[in-house]
């Protein structure tokens, strides 16, 4: 969608079309690109509950109407108490998912940042919009169905989830009715406080039940979680400049796999071998950024710690200059397939993406956060300002890399770039046993030389599009003339150009 620039004017695109209504809605009260995204963001916990809930986590990138960038991360550590040695004598990997898997959650606080870098309207009333669209009920998208039918297993064996996600055992079918009446009050609390999740009863019940379930986390815990505003990474690519998310983010993985490539396939795995090497996080110990930038040639294959990547992305700018990526995620779907039935919070599992290898970057300890995949994505050019993100867990990069080029071409279509065939390599996280790659059609055409190789990892060619090749959303800004916006057609998402009502203008 692209629209003349008038007074007030965002552009924004959302995964889900309740989300992008609700920004609508702020918008129309006065709401600038940070107002628009935290409405966005707070319906799309109701709507999108397999990909993103309040017991998750939240990563952003916000350009001011002056030019600077800031990075938030609002990452959730784990229990200072976390008994490593009990999770090493388990296996040799993290559980996937359970209580042993979820870490602190940081998106409400994450909300509250964004408001204080320069949203209008505050949290209440995206908060209050939120919890009546659970009271009342949303429609189930069909990405929720399909999520739900995917993790079956784990849904019915949650009585949280069970209990909103199916009816007499049969799972919730597209266009059923979703209720999430313990949500709606959660939502209704934290309007009034927002610190509810960190140190009300909201937080005391999270703990109670993760702790009656063998996590070590604790009140604690939760009342020591902080927002980082760390500097964000940067790199310049002919006459464009990128802006991505610091570790623990995988941002320098984004930025190393920007601009064309004659060996794609050689580059991505060389990226994400270097990601599963040396990505963790700084409380730990420095983390070599500079091996994540300029990788080497793969050594093998990527240790397939990271889940599947459940995510949403929400992208906006405004006519003021201000741009926003805005990552809010519960990583696996339904993350730690654990809904707390008090709070009607789904929870992350986060922490299955910590290392128990003694000395890794990304090795678990009390207190340090896991290696995020969420990666949001500002890019500039003369006379364009872009912001991207997108799902798809550890291969966001490799999405991100394959429409960022579009994004900052004027004489691009969005909707165009956003349904061209993509194409990923992972493993555990994409299904396989072995690293593979996954192409949606038409998109192995690119990596033809590459995957002739005897080396190369096989292909498996889908025959249509693939939620595993991410859920892209773009908003941008034209020479301070048009806003244009796009929506990923994998999803269930929309995109809008909107501004103030005339009273309000």
């Amino acid at each position: 969608m692209s629209v003349a620039v008038d007074s007030g004017t965002v552009a924004i695109a959302a995964p889900h079309g309740h989300a992008v209504d609700a920004a609508a809605e702020a918008i129309a009260e006065g709401g600038n690109a940070l107002d628009a995204a935290l409405a966005a963001a707070a319906m799309l916990v109701v709507a999108y509950p397999h990909q993103c809930a309040l017991g998750g986590d939240l990563t952003a990138l916000v350009r001011d109407s002056g030019g600077e960038v800031t990075a938030v991360l609002s990452l959730g550590a784990a229990p200072a108490a976390v008994d490593v040695a009990a999770l090493r004598a388990a296996g040799a990997r993290m559980p996937s998912q359970g209580a042993l898997a979820v870490t602190v959650p940081g998106m409400v606080a994450g909300w509250l940042e964004l408001v204080g870098l320069g949203a209008t309207l505050g949290l209440r009333a995206p908060l209050l919009r939120a919890a009546a669209a659970a009271a009342d009920g949303v429609p189930v998208a069909d990405g929720l169905a399909r999520a739900i039918v995917l993790e079956l297993e784990a849904v019915e064996a949650d009585p949280g989830l069970r209990s909103i996600f199916t009816r007499d055992g049969v799972p919730l079918a597209a266009g059923e009715e979703l209720r999430q009446p313990a949500l709606a009050a959660t939502l209704e609390t934290l309007a009034a406080d927002p610190s509810q999740i960190y140190g009300g009863e909201t937080a005391a019940a999270l703990v109670d039940f993760l702790r009656a379930a063998g996590s070590a986390i604790s009140s604690e815990d939760f009342a020591a979680h902080a927002v980082e505003r760390p500097q964000p990474l940067t790199a310049t690519e002919g006459d464009r400049r990128w802006w991505a998310a610091p570790p623990p983010s995988q941002g320098a993985t984004a930025l190393a796999l920007l601009g064309p490539s004659d060996t794609p396939l050689a580059r991505a795995l060389a990226a994400q071998a270097a990601r599963d090497s040396f990505l963790g996080d700084p409380r730990g110990g420095a983390i070599d950024v500079a091996a994540m930038l300029a990788p080497q040639a793969a050594s093998g294959a990527a240790s397939g710690a990271y889940g599947s990547g459940d995510t949403v992305a929400i992208s906006a700018v405004d006519d003021a200059g201000r741009s926003v990526v805005l990552i809010q995620s519960v990583y696996r779907t339904f993350g730690a397939a654990l809904l707390e039935p008090r709070t009607g919070i789904v929870l992350h599992n986060r922490g299955s993406a910590f290392s128990l290898e003694p000395g890794h970057p990304a090795e678990i300890a009390g207190g340090r956060r896991p290696p995020h995949s969420l990666c949001p994505l500002l890019g500039e050019r003369a006379g364009v300002r872009a912001a991207i993100g997108c799902q798809g867990g550890p291969a966001q990069p490799l999405i991100l890399s394959q429409v960022a080029a579009a994004a900052l071409d004027p004489e691009a279509s969005l909707e165009a770039a956003l349904a061209e065939p993509r194409w990923v390599v992972g493993s555990r996280p994409l299904g396989f046993e072995a690293e593979t790659v996954l192409a949606e059609p038409g998109a192995e055409t690119v990596l033809a030389a590459e995957l002739a190789a005897p080396e190369a990892p096989p292909l498996v060619a889908g025959e249509a599009r693939e939620d595993r090749c991410g859920h892209v959303q773009i908003a941008r800004a034209l020479d301070g003339a048009r806003l244009e916006a796009a929506a990923d057609p994998r999803a269930d998402g929309a995109a809008a150009v909107a501004a103030p009502r005339k009273e309000d203008a």
